[in-house]
């Protein structure tokens, strides 16, 4: 796993939506972007994560940026996870893990004793011009939120 630094210009990538859109990173150029990487819709730790972020996009959003959160999850899955939640955000599938590839957050797990390859929970705030500013590595799923919004208040 070779993650991306602060520094780093983001990949380019497209991937489907929700709704099956493509969606791009350069739809959002003038804007700032938090990709988040997350396993599995609709489990605890994403709930919880996703709905931080839902709670502060008002917040979010009057500072200039866009939440795209990004899983292995089938496009199917992510209507089911945006309406139970009612989430206000994009959420994009990476079935392939080709983008978590990209940014360096698919790799090696460990979780009770066994070993496989998975999602690793980063998240990357990526500026207005394409670059990578921050990279959130370390959080609780109940604190991400608030530790985005902290930095890009600082």
């Amino acid at each position: 796993m070779n993650t991306l630094n602060a520094g780093d210009k983001a990949p380019e990538f497209t991937l489907a939506d929700q709704h099956g859109a493509p969606c791009s990173l350069t739809d959002f150029k003038g804007k700032k972007v938090l990709v988040y990487f997350y396993p599995k819709a609709m489990t605890p730790g994403c709930t919880i994560q996703a709905q931080g972020l839902r709670d502060t996009m008002n917040e979010l959003t009057a500072l200039n940026t866009v939440v795209l959160g990004i899983s292995p999850d089938a496009v199917k899955r992510l209507p089911k996870f945006i309406e139970r939640d009612n989430l206000n955000f994009t959420l994009l599938s990476d079935e392939d893990h080709a983008v978590a590839d990209q940014f360096g957050v698919w790799g090696l797990k460990k979780f009770m004793g066994k070993e496989y390859d998975g999602i690793h929970r980063l998240s990357f705030l990526i500026d207005e011009q394409g670059v990578i500013q921050h990279v959130f590595t370390k959080f609780k799923t109940k604190d991400h939120h608030q530790v985005v919004l902290d930095y890009l208040q600082s």
